[in-house]
């Protein structure tokens, strides 16, 4: 039985290990035991590379261990050197691992899950295989360094990890205005400027230097607010960086900085809650930019539903026309045999009665297209039209009223227009009784061509009732919400708006 183990070797896997185990040992000479950098870069690797390349960084961590802890081999026992170095990484892989499907959502919270866990495994495996297996204990108690390297290590990874994923989203970023990006600079550069002054106080001012770094969360908030996740993925490293630099170094095994520790414990919690709003914010966001885009995109088929129609039913008067106009020329010339004939009176009936057919045959032809308004405009339309033929003959229509140039709008919207308002006219001859009148304007509506029409009741005492109220939104709605407008039901008018389709 033979057992074939096919294994893939990328050539550039070799250089990531190198890089990493080098960004690993320089983490480790800015870093103490409650700031450790390298618990970041561990993280940050391995949500940067693809999980085939994994096995490099798992070479690259066990290269920069050997050159770390061979010195210590004497001192320390090799059990500790061989165990202590094989468990961290393959810990931190299984906690990324188990994470990657989270990584395809728009909100990165998840990243606090990864910072958590990370930290909590790793430092339970550090210090429990430091208690069995050193020759001698550590003098610094079990429970005080659990606390202190699960914070140092939640915080180096709080302050690479959200950096590396912002940089994995950079082509999925949002686009902001140049008003939002003057504030986030600004914001920026306050806590830069924080930040450099609380790394440059003297060592004595305590509590200045703390102030100034409590300071820093008052625009690392701004920015969060601004931009939502990218802004919350940039302060919180800034937070982190600005107070662990500034913490004082004594290079010796297990320092430990009583004054900053406070700070950080803040600037933990703080780092948290920052990344938590500004994946809700950035949800939000994305919520409503894909709540706008889906509803542009109902609003654009519908335009195109309703313009379709309309060209349908423009054909089927066009061909209504053609046979009234070939019945107007067999009629003329039936009319003109008979006076050739000499029935002069008959072909005189014809010719009047002929005339009338024909006018009514336009009126209502009109009625389903309205070609008119392609030459004359809505305004014309409605007071020359077929439909103004109907209406007069009610008697229950007033003079409208209409303000200014319906040329100026589209033909699509001026049919779908036409369309709302004669349906609305017809709605209220049906179900209220008085008089009724039309008024429109047409104009600018902050940055959009667009026409207010309201159809109302003459009387202002006539309140329309609760059914009528009901039908005309259901009836109405449709083309008004295409247009960007919308209709609105009060008293005794019914208020419709439609606004051109932006160009861009």
């Amino acid at each position: 039985m033979q057992l074939k183990l096919h294994m893939r070797i990328f050539p550039d896997g070799f250089l990531i290990a190198a890089l990493y185990a080098l960004a690993c040992w320089g983490a480790r000479q800015i870093s103490v035991d409650q700031f450790y950098l390298g618990a970041g870069v561990r993280v940050s690797a391995l949500l940067l590379c693809p999980p085939r390349l994994w096995p490099y960084l798992l070479v690259g961590e066990y290269a920069y261990f050997a050159h770390l802890r061979y010195p210590m081999l004497g001192t320390l026992g090799p059990a500790w050197i061989i165990i202590g170095s094989a468990l961290l990484m393959p810990a931190t892989m299984l906690i990324v691992r188990l994470h990657r499907p989270m990584m395809v959502r728009a909100a990165d919270s998840w990243i606090l899950s990864v910072a958590t866990l990370s930290a909590i495994v790793v430092t339970l495996l550090n210090v429990s295989l430091s208690q069995l297996l050193w020759p001698a204990p550590p003098s610094v108690p079990a429970t005080a360094r659990l606390v202190r390297y699960a914070l140092g290590d939640f915080i180096g990874i709080m302050t690479l990890a959200p950096v590396a994923l912002l940089w994995m989203r950079r082509r999925t970023g949002s686009h902001w205005t140049t008003k939002h990006s003057i504030s986030a600079i600004a914001c920026l550069v306050s806590m830069l400027a924080l930040g450099f002054g609380s790394a440059h106080v003297a060592p004595e001012s305590t509590s200045v230097r703390t102030t100034l770094q409590l300071l820093m969360t008052l625009p690392a908030v701004a920015l969060t607010c601004i931009m939502g996740w990218p802004g919350a993925a940039l302060s919180v490293p800034l937070l982190n960086l600005a107070v662990g630099l500034a913490m004082p170094k004594s290079n010796l095994p297990w320092s430990f900085d009583s004054t900053t520790f406070v700070v950080q414990q803040a600037l933990a919690v703080a780092s948290a809650a920052l990344l938590a709003l500004g994946s809700t914010i950035s949800g939000y966001y994305h919520r409503c930019v894909t709540t706008a885009f889906n509803r542009k995109q109902v609003a654009t088929l519908a335009r195109t539903s309703h313009f379709a129609g309309e060209m349908d039913l423009r054909h089927r008067a066009q061909e209504i026309n053609r046979i009234g106009d070939s019945a107007d020329r067999y009629l003329s010339e039936t009319a003109s045999w008979l006076k050739e004939q000499g029935h002069e009176q008959i072909a005189g009936n014809l010719i009047r009665t002929s005339s009338l057919y024909s006018r009514k045959f336009r009126e209502q032809a009109s009625m389903i297209y309205p070609a008119t308004l392609e030459h004359v405009g809505l305004y014309l339309t409605l007071q020359a039209g077929g439909i103004s033929e109907a209406w007069s003959s009610t008697g229950s229509l007033v003079q409208p009223r209409l303000i200014g140039d319906p040329c100026r709008l589209t033909i699509p919207l001026q049919l779908a227009t036409y369309r709302t308002v004669t349906e609305a006219v017809s709605l209220l001859l049906e179900h209220e009784s008085g008089h009724v009148r039309i008024n429109a304007r047409c104009g600018k509506a902050g940055s959009s061509e667009g026409i207010l029409v309201v159809v109302s009741m003459l009387d202002p005492e006539h309140l329309l009732s609760d059914s009528t109220r009901a039908l005309a939104v259901e009836r109405l709605s449709s083309r008004a919400l295409a247009y960007g407008g919308a209709v609105h039901c009060r008293e005794n008018r019914i208020r419709m708006l439609f606004l051109e389709t932006p160009r861009g």
